[in-house]
Parts: structure tokens; sequence; C-alpha cells
């Protein structure tokens, strides 16, 4: 009669109770209800410490609770033990991302891509991993990679449309843009991102109109009328563009940008006629107000210092 040796037979009791004490964890886990969710998979790792599904779960408890370090961690021995985990290694792409570890990031999708090549969402991830490190012409392909698998995402689309604009292909960004409108008509900032490619060409009717679009359906975006403010500047409509700048900073007064383009066109309405001085100050006041928002603007210092009145110095006598 054979004998199983103790020690196998105790070791098959905890992988089997640690399967029982997973599968409780992700019942609380579907309740939302992440206190006994993290006891449960505790417990689990505990009794079968090479069970990758609860290092996963666990990771995914510590991530919706917020501790992000700890739901690394976690998910780094997931697929440590199991490097074939798809959701274990997405997860910590998405960890990764959260934590702004970039580098780490893009490895973790670029892993999940690898495992299933067919999923729009590692894809997506790793191209915006990729846009946020700065490496465009890489999320670029990414993000066109991911519009092969799913053709319908506005998200993947207006992105898309960010990173050629930045890398200076201005007729690629318009085509991504309305591409990505296609997909979800009401994206106001996607028609901000759009008109402002057009004011780049120097098509201020286009952006104009395309403006307006934006602000009918977020009439509080500050943005909009800030680009809306440049547009009518450009167009030499000085009073439109008051009234357009100081829209943008009554519902934003840290739009720096906005306090920029005021002053610009304050300057603008002095310097042909000079008898409006006030402009002239209002104009130097607003280029200040913008320093102290975004000290980084040596285009502003140069301008105030043009501009401002530089009084004389007084003239002492040695008589008196």
């Amino acid at each position: 009669m054979l004998s199983i040796p103790l020690c196998c037979a105790a070791c098959t009791w905890q992988q089997q109770y640690a399967r029982v004490r997973l599968a409780k964890g992700d019942e609380a886990l579907a309740k939302n209800d992440l206190k006994s969710a993290l006891a449960e998979f505790k417990e689990a790792v505990r009794l079968d410490p090479q069970l990758a599904e609860g290092h996963r779960q666990l990771g995914r408890v510590y991530k919706k609770s917020g501790q992000l370090a700890r739901a690394a961690d976690a998910l780094e021995t997931a697929v440590r033990i199991d490097p074939l985990d798809y959701a274990a290694m997405f997860d910590l792409g998405e960890v990764y991302r959260l934590l702004d570890d970039l580098t780490k990031a893009v490895r973790a999708y670029a892993l999940a891509c690898k495992l299933e090549p067919r999923e729009f969402e590692p894809r997506f991830r790793l191209a915006t991993a990729y846009h946020q490190n700065g490496e465009l012409e890489r999320a670029v392909e990414q993000y066109d990679a991911a519009l092969k698998i799913d053709s319908h995402s506005a998200y993947a689309w207006s992105n898309l449309g960010a990173a050629r604009d930045t890398l200076g292909a201005g007729y690629e960004a318009i085509r991504a843009y309305k591409r990505s409108l296609e997909c979800n008509t009401n994206q106001p900032i996607v028609l901000v991102n759009l008109a402002t490619v057009y004011l780049n060409q120097e098509r201020f009717k286009t952006a104009e109109r395309t403006l307006k679009a934006a602000l009918k359906m977020a009439p509080n975006l500050s943005v909009a009328h800030e680009r809306l403010g440049y547009c009518h500047w450009r167009e030499q409509g000085y009073d439109e563009a008051v009234k357009s700048y100081q829209a943008a900073l009554k519902l934003n007064d840290k739009n720096g940008r906005a306090h920029a383009g005021y002053g610009v066109v304050r300057m603008t309405q002095y310097l042909r006629d000079p008898q409006q001085v006030a402009c002239r100050d209002e104009a130097i006041e607003s280029w200040h107000r913008s320093l102290e928002i975004d000290p980084q603007q040596s285009k502003l210092r140069e301008l105030i210092e043009k501009y401002r009145i530089k009084p004389e110095r007084p003239v002492l006598s040695a008589e008196e």
C-alpha cells in the first residue's frame, strides 16, 4: 500500500485552500469591499506564495486603494511567477504610469502587446506613454497600430492629432482631429486643438468658425475664448479681441496666455493711438500678471523693458 508523504498532502491542501480564499477575495472585490478583499488575497498568497493570480489580485486591491508602491510590488511578483499573465502585465503598466515611471510603463505595456497583439488598450497605453515621455515618432507609430485594431476610438485619433501637430505635421494633425470628431462630435477641446492648427496656418476665418463651434458646446471654456481673442487680434478686430480675452480671464484668472494676449491687444491699441496711455499701462500690467503665472517667457520680459516708463534719475547738486 502506497503512502502519500505528509508534507506533499499538506502542500496540496494549502494550495486548494488558497484557491478558496482567492475566490472569496474576488467576491469581495466585485462588491468593492477592499478591506475584505485585501485580507482574503493576503491569506491566499500566504498559503500559496506561487499563486500568480493571488498576487495579481492583491496588486489590483492596492491600486484601487491608492497604495501604488505596494501594487507595483505585488504585480511584479505576479509577472515574475507567470510571465504570460497578460492581465497582470497590463495592470503593472498602469501602476507604473500612475507612479510616473514612464520607462517601466513602456516596458510593461510593450510586453502586454506581445502577449495580446490584437488588444487595443495596451497598444493605446503604450502610445500615450511614449507621448508623455516625448518620444513622439514612436507614439505616432503605436497610435497608428492601435487605430488599426479599433478605428472608432476618438481618444486615439485626438492624441494622434496632438502628436502629429507637435511634430509639425499640421495637415496630418487636422485629418486626425477630424476623424476624432467623426467618432464623437461632442469634443470642444478637440475643436480648440483643431482651431489652433488652423491659426498656425493663418487660416483665421476657419479657426474662428471652429472656435465658435467649441464655445457653443462649452461656453465656459477659457482656452477657447483665449484662442478666439488671438484670432480676432490677427484679424485686426481689436475690440472683439479685448472682449474674448476678458471672457477668458473672467473664467480663469490663472490663464497666463490670456493675460499675455490681452496685453498684446492693449499695446497694439496704444501704438495705433499713443493718446491711449491707459492701454499701454494695462498691457504692461497684463504681461506682469502672465509672468507671475509662468516666469519662463523671455519675450514678455523684453516687451515690458521696451515699453515701460523709465523715470529719469534725479540730479543731485553738490551745493545741496
